[in-house]
């Protein structure tokens, strides 16, 4: 694709390449702004540095050193959003903002690269995220009751970058149209053609369903777990794409990441329960429901074109970027081999039951 072709994909940190900070710089960086000193551990990411800072006396931390292109009033917040969270609900295991020596939540930091960038530092949400370790249909409750209470608490928050467009937020769907082109394989091309011709036709009725804030990437690499523990769920992190955008689509997100990774008949049954267990908490109406599938697709979609794009954007770090790419060509076949209509009306179906 022709990077000039497309301001909203180009835009911004998903397209800017950047210089890997050194884990010896985040060392003396964490030192000299927080009085932190220890040791550090790059954790992977798709643009940024992030990096498991632990002291000497033991405790743990998260270093993020923003990918130069992020918005400073972006990042902001991010920071106040997890302060709202916290204020409004204690028991929601969210990330708590460390202020640095001179007591801000973040701040600008020239690099060894010269790079300008943004910087906060979090506390450590102990656990392993629940991509890898297996869960049982009463955990996968337990997650959903957690996306619940925290979509209830972010509702009435407002930020003045909360309505930001971001290319994760499926609303925007159509806007990656521009990346078919990314696709070689002329039947995956074709597959996402058609699933962008559903996701039209429901455009309009998406456009009216229930907004507010939300964290609108609740995947299983941003869920914290600890099997041992009574709420199953430790942590919820990564609030880098948190936007106002649509309940439903907040679910959609999470009820993708619960889909099968190999082909199968029964391709929501994991996702069930994640959606039984968020909806003992708080509602979806039924055109939410009816919608709810076809945002599903939608998010598989999104996910196709744009890790397609930037894996080869960035071949270093295609490993990472492309990691769930694979699994999304079957989960797509099976919703085009399906009318709408079915598909609604069974989500529906099982979902009220």
């Amino acid at each position: 694709m022709n990077e000039t072709a497309n301001s909203f994909v180009t835009h911004g940190s998903l397209s800017a390449s950047s210089a890997r900070m050194a884990s010896q710089e985040a060392l003396t960086l964490a030192k000299t702004h927080f009085d932190i000193e220890g040791r550090v551990q790059r954790l992977e990411t798709e643009k940024d540095d992030t990096f498991r800072l632990t002291s000497r006396d033991g405790r743990n931390y998260i270093l993020k050193i923003a990918n130069p292109a992020e918005d400073p009033g972006e990042i902001a917040f991010q920071i106040d959003l997890l302060r709202h969270i916290t204020a409004a609900n204690p028991a929601l295991p969210v990330p708590r903002v460390v202020p640095n020596r001179a007591g801000r939540p973040q701040f600008a930091y020239t690099d060894a690269a010269g790079q300008k960038r943004e910087v906060h530092l979090l506390t450590y949400l102990e656990g392993v995220p629940l991509s890898e370790v297996g869960s049982n249909p009463q955990e996968r409750e337990k997650i959903g009751d957690v996306l619940a209470r925290l979509r209830l608490a972010m509702a009435g928050y407002a930020h003045p970058a909360d309505s930001r467009e971001i290319a994760w937020d499926v609303k925007h769907l159509l806007k990656l149209s521009p990346l078919l082109g990314e696709i070689a394989d002329p039947s995956r091309r074709r597959l996402l053609e058609s699933g962008l011709e559903r996701f039209a036709s429901i455009a309009d009725r998406l456009a009216q369903c229930r907004t507010q804030v939300l964290h609108n990437d609740f995947s299983k690499s941003n869920i914290v777990v600890d099997k041992t523990a009574a709420h199953f769920v430790t942590g919820i992190i990564d609030f880098g794409d948190a936007v106002r955008t649509a309940v439903v689509i907040d679910v959609s997100t999470a009820l993708l990441n619960q889909l099968p990774s190999q082909p199968t008949e029964a391709l929501f049954a994991q996702a069930y329960d994640l959606l039984r267990g968020y909806l003992r908490v708080a509602d979806l109406t039924d055109e939410e429901l009816r919608l709810l599938p076809h945002l599903v697709m939608g998010r598989a979609v999104a996910r196709a074109l744009l890790t397609t794009w930037r894996g080869r954007l960035f071949p270093d770090n295609a490993r990472y970027i492309l990691r769930n790419t694979d699994q999304g060509w079957h989960q797509l076949a099976w919703f085009m081999a399906r009318p709408m209509a079915d598909i609604s009306d069974d989500f529906l179906l099982t979902a009220r039951r």
